[in-house]
């Protein structure tokens, strides 16, 4: 079992605690709990990575239309393509900052669609909303939520919620609780991998962003959401079940 723990935490890339490490060991058949996982994981020389602090981007201080907050909190949704929640964070590199703007289905909390550039402009969520758009062919209705930025509030940002005829949802003023899972996830992706790497370029930092999202986060991770399944593979086990009720 040591060996098993040094090699899920290997696996992870030493982001997984003991609450994912005892559930990989009980998917292999070792029938243990928390309390036997830590002391194995002591055992193993098995660490943890940390949680470091964030800072917003928000910039709500604008005059743009903004519009009510129709999502609620309401982060239980039953079925793909219901609600979508977005979001933007930075990433240092040597070459100065890049943005990331994600798209994120509330179903599975997958992650359906991204950008990243130099730039925090109203482009970089219009492109990753169209790329969600893209591989997901949404139906009108959807509620797309948000904050209060400039970026989401934009005349381009809106016409393309008009044109699928979308339902526009705001996060209050100051409330990051209102996004808190476009937030648990930029706050996975820091702790797991970006505040652990020196990126000498943006392309750099981008390509390795794009590895966490597409070959670990929604392929591989385990969400403790989704009774610890990845994105991908709650979708995948979920669908028939979803489709018969």
């Amino acid at each position: 079992m040591l060996q098993w723990v040094k090699n899920i935490a290997e696996f992870s890339d030493n982001t997984y605690g003991e609450r994912r490490i005892q559930k990989a060991l009980n998917a292999l058949d070792f029938p243990v709990g928390r309390r036997k996982t830590a002391q194995l994981m002591k055992e193993a020389h098995v660490w943890v990575r940390y949680k470091k602090k964030n800072k917003a981007t928000t910039n709500s201080d604008h005059k743009k239309p903004v519009y009510d907050n129709e999502l609620k909190q309401n982060f239980d949704v039953q079925r793909p393509n219901q609600a979508w929640v977005q979001d933007i964070t930075y990433i240092w590199t040597a070459e100065g900052w890049l943005y990331l703007a994600v798209v994120i289905d509330l179903y599975s909390r997958k992650v359906v669609g991204w950008s990243m550039g130099s730039r925090m402009k109203a482009q970089l969520v219009c492109d990753a909303l169209t790329m969600a758009i893209w591989q997901r062919k949404p139906k009108a209705g959807l509620i797309i939520h948000s904050d209060q930025g400039v970026q989401y509030a934009s005349h381009q940002y809106r016409r393309i919620l008009r044109l699928h005829k979308f339902v526009c949802s705001m996060s209050k003023k100051g409330c990051c609780w209102d996004n808190a899972v476009a937030e648990s996830f930029f706050g996975s992706l820091k702790q797991e991998r970006v505040h652990w790497r020196n990126y000498r370029t943006r392309y750099a930092a981008q390509q390795d962003v794009l590895n966490y999202i597409t070959m670990w986060y929604n392929s591989q991770r385990m969400h403790s959401y989704l009774n610890y399944q990845s994105p991908n593979e709650f979708e995948r086990m979920d669908k028939p079940l979803k489709e018969v009720a």
